[in-house]
């Protein structure tokens, strides 16, 4: 097979990065890191970013998607002068599952076991958002017990994730000892779940109507061990690396991008506020019960890959806080809503009683019927804004779901983001952006 042969076979079309004079100017701009933004005009000034080249010098290299730096099976296109990154193109797709269209073959009561495996890294949050959806097409509202549930399970995914991405992004910046430390502490909180939902990971926990069960006994030792030992951990992380010069010099200055760069690009989460803005709908949009808790919304100043780094290692402290007030402020009462409509009856009963085998049969074979609506839910993942889009038509099923992934969204910013910088760096700061490809071709 001759090379044309072969770039023709694996040819990923359009999507490519194309040569630059075969490139359409709207396109070129996109890729040079201007955003295309038509209702306030088609480009935003990038700033001081000069990059200048000798056509004849330039080149079009692959990284990944099989490179164990794009965290999954991303694949970024780059020009490049010498190792300085002219342009850049993310190419996605190789994972794509379809659990939207999924999501419109399954009951309410099913949905939750489809989304959770979309952000397999925060499969708690994929549930909760879900379930919030569906809960406000059914106007149900669930007891104060099964809110804090939700936050505390939540809260305690996200130090999970958190602590997996410092362990990876210490692994691209070859920190080995950075990877061991954040997989043996992630641990600690896989244990617990597992003790409360069955399961490590893509629990089918958080459903529609509440949590699939109680906190197991003697949950309060176990998540305050949890918290007792996390804070110190994280000390032992900033200690190693906050300081170090190697590091410093791998992170500062990398991968800026100003705030009215990452909000044109719908950038959220660590992100948006590593660039200075105090954006967590946690705060800004409470939902759950996280206008009762204490906790500090983390901001940087610069923007670069040492702000977002800074920003989640400070948000696991936060989380802390946060687990710590719902061990405290824990209500007790039911774990989820008792509206036998959407609630399955309680074990004992199905040995007991006719009608409850009935109920329970009905509920996980038929599910439930939403009535006709739309609506839409956003939430605080570790990424951004996760939100949940759907359409009922009044059957048993979501006539139509969409899921606002953060990881997709915020993938926008790699072109700003790489340009003008070394493709050394560009390990760095695709790390910094923290993508879950899961999420990404859900």
């Amino acid at each position: 097979m001759t090379s044309e042969e072969l770039k023709a076979e694996t040819s990923e079309g359009l999507q490519e990065l194309q040569e630059r004079d075969e490139t359409d100017p709207v396109a070129l701009a996109i890729e040079e890191g201007s955003p295309f933004r038509p209702p306030e005009g088609p480009m935003l000034d990038l700033g001081d970013i000069d990059v200048e080249f000798g056509e004849d010098e330039t080149m079009i290299i692959n990284m990944g998607p099989q490179h164990p730096s794009t965290h999954g099976v991303l694949r970024i296109m780059m020009e490049l002068e010498g190792e300085t990154v002219l342009r850049s193109k993310p190419v996605i797709g190789y994972l794509h599952t379809g659990m939207e269209k999924t999501g419109e073959e399954l009951t309410y009561v099913q949905g939750a076991t489809n989304v959770t495996r979309m952000d397999y890294l925060s499969p708690l949050h994929n549930e909760l958002v879900f379930s919030l959806a569906a809960e406000a097409l059914l106007h149900i509202e669930i007891p104060p017990r099964a809110t804090w549930i939700r936050m505390l399970m939540t809260e305690l995914n996200r130090i999970s994730s958190h602590v997996l991405w410092m362990a990876t992004n210490g692994m691209d910046l070859a920190s080995t000892s950075m990877m061991i430390y954040g997989f043996r502490d992630r641990e600690m909180i896989l244990s617990f779940f597992e003790k409360t939902t069955g399961l490590r990971m893509n629990h089918d926990y958080i459903r529609p109507g509440g949590v699939a069960a109680d906190l197991p006994d003697g949950w309060e030792d176990d998540v305050m061990s949890i918290i007792e030992t996390i804070p110190g951990r994280v000390d032992e992380y900033d200690e190693m690396l906050t300081g170090q010069p190697i590091f410093k010099h791998r992170t500062e200055g990398v991968g800026i991008i100003s705030p009215e760069l990452a909000i044109a690009m719908s950038a959220t989460g660590p992100i948006l506020r590593a660039s200075g803005v105090a954006w967590d709908l946690r705060r800004a949009m409470p939902y759950l019960a996280y206008g009762d808790v204490d906790f500090d919304v983390i901001v940087g100043t610069v923007g670069d890959v040492f702000d977002r780094y800074a920003v989640r290692l400070n948000e696991i402290r936060e989380s802390c806080k946060i687990v710590r007030q719902c061990v405290e402020k824990m209500p007790l009462g039911d774990y989820r809503a008792q509206d036998k409509k959407v609630t399955p009856p309680p074990r004992a009963r199905i040995d007991e009683s006719m009608e409850a085998l009935i109920h329970h049969f009905k509920i996980f074979t038929r599910g439930f019927e939403v009535p006709p609506g739309e609506v839409y839910t956003a939430i605080e993942s570790p990424r951004g804004e996760l939100g949940c889009y759907l359409v009922a038509d009044g059957s048993n099923k979501p006539y139509r779901m969409h899921i606002r992934a953060p990881s997709f969204v915020n993938l926008q910013s790699l072109p700003p983001l790489l340009r003008g910088g070394l493709i050394a760096d560009a390990v760095a700061v695709i790390s910094s952006v923290d993508p879950v490809m899961g999420e990404v071709d859900r």
